[in-house]
């Protein structure tokens, strides 16, 4: 799977200020995400978030999906 295929999954279900999705063999993964969407949220929240974003390609397509998750606070505040 491309990573810009799942960087459109992400942003179809998620309202993300920036994704940007990573791989050397399309089959592991990393990203960084960045929404409004997890204000408030736990990590676990999150995670929940960009896996049910992901569906059955988590199952098939992806192997492996590391990512970090940040509101446009925290992540503005790690420039």
């Amino acid at each position: 799977m491309q990573p810009e295929k799942i960087e459109e999954l992400i942003q179809i279900h998620i309202n993300c200020q920036h994704v940007k999705v990573e791989s050397d063999d399309l089959t592991h993964f990393t990203a960084v995400i960045v929404s409004e969407d997890f204000e408030g949220k736990s990590k676990i929240m999150r995670h929940r978030l960009v896996y049910a974003a992901l569906g059955d390609h988590m199952q098939s397509d992806i192997h492996a999906f590391s990512f970090q998750s940040y509101t446009p606070n925290e992540y503005s505040n790690l420039k």
